[in-house]
């Protein structure tokens, strides 16, 4: 039965075969009628402008009869519609000398038909269910088979007993060598005839594909199920059975070169050896990787060797999770096979020239985007293959020294090696963009792990009897791995603006921000993990050499023939990169105060540098290095130590930690007041205010609290002079503003003030007022901690309202209007406490009856007060304030005063009340009346009679 079915299966093959030669038969006779049609078409378009003259003739004499002219229009109609034609084909309409000529009767010539006649006129028919099932399904299932025939007749063969186990397989080898001989007849007789529309249905591919299934299956069974082979047999004649189908994939398909390699893949794990020898088997990885890139490179595949590379990753990945030691250099030979035919040999300099529009593209196409295009780096030709290799290198690089893989030896250098190729990739070819960053990541992620394991990760030597324990890799290795790296992408980095800086800008950019960040990281790493931070001579040398270097190269790239818009971007990664290696050596190499200022020097370096070169880059380099100044100053406040920071008020390193930056940014925004980026400019404005800020505010601090910065409890006292220094700042800036309009100084200084007074509501009134504090307020009356916690900052807001009426929005200086009236009327509210209290005015100590009738006296005198500035100064906002301190008197007065006071006072608070009331009344009658304004006088007319007005 299992051979009826694989016969009948070979009569459908040969039946969709004869099927396809009579619909190329048929295709063949439909061209030729149509090209009959185009002729009598062309023929008929003198007789169309004859009919049309006729008809004109017609209508101009009256004389002839009216059937002669219907007879000619209805002429005109039936050569117009067939002539349509012409305009489905695609010719131009005739051209009016050529109608002239007709009409006369004079000879005109024939116009060709375009050569796309056929393919305009022929739309390509949607597939039938017939076409589906008789020249696709019915190849495939037959195809299958034909395989499976092959294997049910060898078990057939078995389970009867019919013949020996060599004449099966004998028999079996002849029958899949016939399957190939047969496709390969079938493929010179059919392929010409067959349509385009089923190429991927060719039954020669499909014969091939059978052969070459039964072939591997009888290798695979003459050595793994009767033993006549031995594995090295075996091995070879599994190789050659999958490289030749990966050879016949060139005659016969893609799908056949796919199942080439998945045949070589499967090989080495069907094929057991009792010593298995790693160089063998990723020996013949690399061979069979070869010429699968080698047949793609002929044929411009993109599938099949993408899955050549991941085929090529799992393996490594499978040998170095089961092989205890495993072996290092095999696998990174097969990982620099991979590496080295994809930049040489596929997609190799073919996609260069596809990425750079050039005759010779990938597939003979052209590429659609600009080369200065970002689009056209991030989705460059055949991404496919360099996408699988950056990734099956990043995975096998991580794998080779991860922790928990047993190496013979800890594999620093062979992984610097690795990563090292993937990078020359990404510069070499300009389609290589995904494997530059992914090299870029394995470094980072790589080194992470090689210094964080240096010193721990502990080595058992198999070498020796006494399994003797060793350091894996040692802080010095690290280091030397950290620096080698750093030094390779330096140099690639290099190469890759020296070949794409013309002509692949984007690429380009991307290489010069990787040779800046991966050396900066490495290096960083290094120092942090492995170095000493005290002092690190090594670390510092190679910092400060490459950042010479890198500035070297910013120096370079001007002085070529490029475009100003091609460096701008990459000279600034370049001279960012320089920074960030200065910033590291400037840790190695000093400490404390000295990198502190020195760093915030070296900002100002580069900004002296734009009186020599008008780099974009360099201004920002001063911001780069104040944000490095912040980030030490918050891990570090006291800049030198808690225990090294003395108790001397101002003068101490505070003053030159935070005021010597401060000074820099300012000299560096005054030096930049020409420079055409405003942006660095008003950024280097805000930041020199920030420090000054700091700066001020953490003298005050180490004064007030004998020198400790961050285990004192805050007080009001303490708090007040930071909130004056926020009014102040806010006045200087906004002075700054009016003298030199800035952002900066303009948003500035209303920050400052928003900010004071967000601290005003959250610190003074609330967290720490005395009244809940507790806080003593001093012995000496009025000159204590209610002046310079409330009445100074109220005078100082209210000064500022004035100062910035005109200047800033009427909402902000309502705002500072109303903080200073609340800090004024809480200066008077609290002053009546001390003098009824004392120095302690805690809430636990109750009111006493006199104290409550104070209270409603100097709300009220407060009250009349604010409303006659409110007046002089014609402010609206104070105004408001005094009606809502007049009515907040007005409730205690009727609520607590009616309740908790007696006798006298209690009418006296009344008395009082009603007198400042009737007085606020007619203040306010008197303003105004004086300020209605005068009647207008009645007109009078001159004109009219005495006694009249107009």
């Amino acid at each position: 039965m299992i051979e009826v079915i694989a016969f009948v299966a070979f009569g459908i093959a040969l039946a969709a075969l004869l099927n396809g030669r009579k619909t190329a038969e048929r295709l063949e006779t439909e061209i030729a009628a149509l090209k009959e049609e185009l002729k009598r078409i062309e023929e008929l378009r003198p007789a169309l402008s004859a009919a049309a003259g006729t008809e004109r003739a017609a209508q101009s004499e009256p004389a002839e009869s009216q059937q002669a002219v219907r007879t000619a229009t209805v002429e005109r109609k039936r050569l117009a519609e067939i002539s349509k034609g012409d305009a489905i084909f695609g010719g131009p309409p005739p051209s009016q000398d050529i109608v002239e000529k007709a009409s006369r009767g004079e000879p005109v010539a024939a116009r060709s038909a375009p050569a796309s006649v056929i393919d305009a006129v022929a739309p390509r028919p949607k597939e039938s269910l017939e076409s589906r099932l008789g020249a696709r399904w019915a190849v495939w299932v037959g195809g299958i088979a034909l395989a499976l025939g092959g294997v049910f007749m060898v078990k057939y063969s078995i389970d009867a007993g019919l013949l020996s186990p060599a004449v099966r397989l004998l028999m079996a080898a002849i029958f899949g060598l016939l399957l190939m001989g047969i496709g390969e007849l079938v493929r010179r007789r059919a392929v010409p005839l067959v349509a385009d529309t089923f190429q991927n249905a060719m039954i020669p591919g499909i014969l091939t594909a059978a052969g070459a299934v039964t072939l591997f299956g009888v290798c695979y069974a003459a050595h793994g199920i009767y033993g006549f082979i031995g594995p090295a047999a075996a091995f070879a004649l599994l190789a050659l059975v999958s490289l030749a189908t990966v050879g016949l994939s060139l005659l016969h398909g893609q799908a056949l070169a796919g199942l080439g390699l998945l045949a070589s893949l499967v090989t080495p794990a069907l094929v057991s050896s009792e010593s298995p020898s790693p160089w063998s088997l990723f020996g013949f990885l690399a061979i069979a990787w070869s010429a699968t890139l080698l047949a793609a490179r002929i044929r411009r595949w993109a599938i099949v060797p993408s899955l050549a590379n991941i085929g090529l990753c799992l393996w490594a990945l499978a040998y170095i999770a089961s092989a205890t030691p495993f072996e290092t250099l095999p696998v990174t030979l097969v990982m620099l096979v991979m590496i080295a035919g994809v930049g040489f040999i596929w997609p190799g300099r073919i996609a260069d020239a596809a990425a750079a529009d050039l005759p010779g593209a990938v597939g003979g196409q052209r590429s659609a985007l600009p080369r200065t295009s970002w689009d056209h780096v991030m989705a460059p030709p055949l991404a496919a293959i360099t996408v699988t290799t950056g990734i099956s290198t990043l995975l096998t690089a991580l794998a080779m020294i991860s922790p928990i893989a047993a190496a013979s030896d800890y594999p620093v250098a062979v992984f610097c090696v690795v990563v090292s190729a993937l990078a020359g990739l990404g510069a070499l070819r300009g389609y290589a963009v995904y494997p530059a960053l992914l090299a870029a990541f394995i470094a980072i992620a790589g080194l992470w792990s090689i210094t964080a394991l240096s010193g721990l990760l502990i080595f058992i030597d198999p070498a020796f009897p006494g399994a003797i324990a060793t350091i894996a890799v040692s802080g010095r290795t690290a280091m030397l791995a950290s620096m080698a790296l750093s030094s390779v992408f330096i140099a690639l980095g290099a190469l890759a603006n020296r070949l794409h800086l013309i002509d692949h800008p984007p690429l380009a950019t991307l290489w010069a921000a990787i040779m800046a960040i991966v050396p900066f990281a490495l290096t960083g790493m290094s120092l942090l993990m492995t170095g000493n931070l005290s002092f690190d001579l090594p670390h510092g040398l190679f910092s400060l050499t490459a950042g010479i270097v890198l500035l070297g190269l910013a120096e370079w790239l001007p002085r070529r023939d490029v475009p100003q818009e091609n460096i701008a971007l990459p000279q600034m990664f370049v001279v960012a990169g320089s920074l960030g290696l200065f910033v590291i050596a400037l840790h190695a190499l000093t400490e404390g105060l000295a990198t502190t200022t020195l760093i915030a020097s070296l900002g100002g370096a580069y900004v002296a540098a734009t009186r020599l070169r008008a780099w974009p880059a360099l201004p920002w380099m001063m911001v780069g290095a104040a944000i490095v100044v912040l980030a030490r100053i918050a891990w570090e406040p006291t800049i030198v130590g808690p225990q090294s920071l003395g108790t001397t008020p101002v003068f101490n390193a505070l003053l030159a930690g935070y005021g010597i930056p401060a000074l820099l940014l300012a000299l560096s925004a005054f030096e930049l007041r020409n420079w055409p980026d405003l942006r660095a400019r008003n950024l280097l404005q805000a930041l020199a205010s920030l420090f000054a800020l700091l700066a001020v505010a953490i003298l005050v601090r180490h004064a007030m609290n004998d020198g400790v910065l961050d285990s004192s409890v805050p007080t009001l006292k303490e708090q007040s002079i930071y909130t004056l220094l926020a009014i102040g700042a806010s006045g200087i800036l906004m002075t700054f503003d009016m003298k030199s309009p800035s952002p900066v100084f303009r948003y500035g200084s209303m920050t400052a003030g928003v900010l004071s007074m967000l601290s005003i509501l959250g610190a003074h009134l609330l967290g720490l007022n005395p009244y809940f504090s507790g806080e003593l307020l001093g012995s000496v009356a009025f000159f204590d901690l209610l002046l310079i916690g409330y009445l100074l900052p109220g005078l100082g807001y209210g000064g500022l309202a004035w100062y910035a009426r005109g200047k800033r929005p009427m909402p902000y200086v309502t705002a500072l209007a109303v903080t200073g009236a609340v800090l004024a009327f809480s200066w008077a509210t609290l002053s009546v406490r001390r003098f009824w209290q004392g120095e302690s005015i805690a809430d636990w100590k109750g009111f006493l009856q006199g104290e409550t009738y104070t209270y409603s006296v100097v709300w009220l005198v407060l009250g009349v007060l604010l409303l006659a500035l409110g007046s002089r100064f014609n402010a609206k906002s104070i105004r408001v304030a005094s009606a809502v301190l007049v009515f907040v008197a007005v409730l205690k007065v009727f609520l607590i005063d009616m309740a908790n006071l007696e006798g006298f006072l209690r009418a006296l608070s009344f008395i009082g009340l009603g007198g400042v009331l009737i007085g606020i009344g007619l203040f306010y009658q008197r303003i105004l009346s004086g300020r209605v304004p005068p009647e207008p006088k009645t007109p009078v007319d001159i004109d009219a009679e005495p006694g009249q007005t107009a």
